[in-house]
């Protein structure tokens, strides 16, 4: 059995709930002060109820869709600070709709960060949390083929996402399992223009692309370096039948990301928490490539467990026959904190 070296991994990731007030509110309890924190209103389905990213590197004020290939915005009345507990908002509807139910999740780096020269690339700002494997990058393209970028995790990330906020593109994910995703869309694995990741840098594909490095376009980069009873990234087959896959992640899950991966097939990415379900089966689910409100799926049946999670539905989503997942993962409580500890985590 491995202990994880984060005996209280709320304290670099974290869900909290809120509900809206058109007004300024704080929102507190979050138990860090977040450096990227994800918003979505669970009841609103149009434009304005996107998936919202905010991260200290870029600032307050400035978001990204996940379900849109846009630029990035400035709204001054959104969310307005990363405070020590949580964050602040101002009134606009997009974070702080009058009484909706609104979920987001947070993870903690470290602050707005500073250069990184490790890459062909300097990043303007690298903000780095070693323990938890999470880092922020602002990047200027220069439009070559094959650039570096630095990370600063001093270990290879398993995922990267990346993002153009200067112009109008696509949101790149590499990740275990996977050649190529794009987070605002339902496609497959694109099967090609793969990355490096490396210790220091990740290298980016030998063709140029908007998407990861025209010249003179800022970037933002979000890696994650495995860490154990911490976060997990991999794969699993569908068995297609309601006695489905158990993934093992050596922790009791927090957070959940999943997405088919298979050529030919197109389904949405699917975000699952312990905050909006805490007990089993994890039913209510979001779509980062959606604006859709959140469902509660009869078919979307997950345990999550005190050491991984289980599908418990045969449904083409999340359990094809045959099919190819990829999940993301993060921890609620790790499975053995730390070397010398008994305590297991618990399940619900």
């Amino acid at each position: 059995m491995a202990y994880a070296n984060i005996s209280k991994p709320s304290l670099h990731f974290n869900s909290k709930l809120y509900t809206g007030n058109s007004s300024t509110q704080s929102i507190t309890g979050v138990g860090f002060q977040p450096d990227l924190t994800w918003i979505k209103d669970r009841i609103g389905s149009t434009e304005v109820y996107s998936h919202y990213l905010f991260d200290a590197v870029r600032g307050a004020t400035k978001w990204v869709k996940s379900n849109s290939t846009d630029a990035e915005s400035t709204t001054t009345d959104t969310l307005t600070a990363f405070d020590s507990d949580g964050f602040s908002l101002g009134a606009n509807a997009k974070t702080n709709a009058s009484g909706d139910a609104i979920v987001s999740w947070n993870w903690k780096a470290n602050g707005a960060g500073s250069a990184n020269t490790d890459g062909s690339i300097n990043t303007t700002s690298t903000s780095v949390n070693t323990t938890s494997g999470f880092s922020i990058s602002k990047y200027t393209g220069d439009g070559a083929g094959s650039a570096t970028v630095g990370h600063g995790l001093g270990v290879a990330p398993s995922s990267v996402i990346i993002k153009n906020v200067s112009n109008i593109d696509a949101w790149q994910v590499w990740t275990t399992g996977a050649t190529r995703l794009v987070l605002n869309s339902t496609s497959a694995d694109y099967g090609n223009h793969g990355i490096t990741k490396g210790t220091t840098t990740i290298t980016l594909p030998s063709s140029v692309d908007n998407a990861w490095n025209a010249s003179s376009n800022t970037y933002i980069m979000y890696c994650f370096a495995e860490k154990t009873g911490f976060s997990k990234f991999g794969t699993y087959t569908g068995n297609g039948n309601d006695d489905g896959t158990f993934i093992y992640t050596g922790f009791a899950p927090a957070f959940l990301l999943l997405k088919e991966t298979s050529a030919g097939t197109n389904d949405s990415w699917f975000i699952l928490d312990n905050k909006r379900n805490t007990y089993n089966p994890r039913s209510k689910n979001l779509r980062p490539n959606s604006t859709d409100a959140e469902a509660d799926s009869a078919w979307m049946i997950v345990d999550f467990l005190s050491n991984g999670f289980k599908i418990n539905d045969d449904d083409a989503s999340i359990n094809e026959s045959g099919k190819n997942y990829i999940y993301m993962a993060f921890a609620a409580e790790p499975l053995v904190a730390n070397v010398g500890s008994s305590i297991p985590a618990t399940a619900k």
